[in-house]
């Protein structure tokens, strides 16, 4: 998971590599860096179609999973679900592929939810409408990247934000054992800089010692008027050539997949620590 952004435009984006295919963690990289090395090529300093974005970047990981499979003479191709949210302006976008959500919650009340691309989520939809027999598992997808056919995306926007929404994306490990009832509560009563940890957390102790993987990033939408408020990371001063990222964005056209190096990460570590330290000090 990570985030990139411009003065004018922020991809807050989260993949997880599926069990059952080789190499799942290079699948959910390569994924992640499609994502931003489009939206560094393209972001000057917005995009002029959102969606269409959300769209062509997701695909475009599918084809760097399939011709990586090729490239390594793989018998199976390495699979992951992605979730990304764009903000823009004082819209948000967000599109999705596989079981990996988004939940956007606005005062107590959770506004929007993804829906899986799961056979159990499939067939709790036409229950409403005809009677269901037996139903499947709920890790069983019928579409993500690297899968042999062309993945079906979800997209959603433009959306309006408000001061104080948030938008939270996350892996199953996280909502397959905390309900989003708790989700939305601990979204609406707390910071997120509290929130996010206490929820990974819980979901750790529901999960047990054979929890899945929990993977979750949060971001709050302030209004304009808090632009110098110091809470959280201001573009305001970025020239509109300037990329920030902690995702490494040199996928495209390359053979393999590069791990971050270690001033990168640091960078992002030092970055994230400084947003939350301002906010427990405002806080308090």
């Amino acid at each position: 998971m990570g985030y990139c952004y411009t003065r004018d435009a922020g991809l807050f984006a989260l993949a997880d590599g599926m069990g059952g295919h080789p190499e799942g963690e290079v699948a959910s990289q390569l994924a992640l860096q499609t994502l931003a090395a489009m939206f560094q090529r393209d972001s000057k300093p917005t995009l002029p179609d959102p969606m269409r974005f959300l769209n062509e970047a997701i695909i475009a990981g599918h084809h760097q999973l399939l011709r990586y499979a090729t490239q390594k003479a793989l018998i199976d191709t390495p699979r992951t679900t992605v979730v990304a949210c764009l903000l823009q302006g004082n819209m948000a976008y967000w599109a999705h592929c596989g079981d990996s959500r988004l939940y956007m919650v606005r005062g107590d009340k959770l506004i929007a939810r993804t829906r899986d691309h799961s056979y159990s989520e499939l067939q709790e939809t036409m229950s409403e409408v005809v009677p269901m027999g037996e139903r499947f598992n709920r890790n069983v997808l019928f579409t993500c990247l690297g899968s042999p056919g062309k993945p079906v995306v979800d997209t959603v926007g433009p959306l309006l934000l408000q001061a104080g929404d948030r938008l939270l994306l996350c892996s199953d490990g996280l909502w397959g054992t905390v309900s989003d009832t708790e989700i939305t509560d601990q979204l609406s009563r707390n910071a997120i800089s509290d929130a996010v940890p206490e929820l990974v957390e819980q979901a750790l102790r529901n999960g047990g010692p054979k929890c899945d993987n929990v993977s979750v990033l949060a971001v709050e939408w302030e209004a304009a008027e808090d632009s110098d408020s110091g809470l959280g990371i201001s573009t305001q001063s970025l020239g509109e050539e300037v990329f920030a990222s902690t995702i490494q964005a040199s996928v495209l056209g390359t053979d393999s997949p590069d791990e971050l190096d270690d001033a990168e990460i640091e960078r992002s570590i030092r970055e994230i620590n400084e947003a939350i330290r301002r906010s427990s000090q405002k806080k308090s």
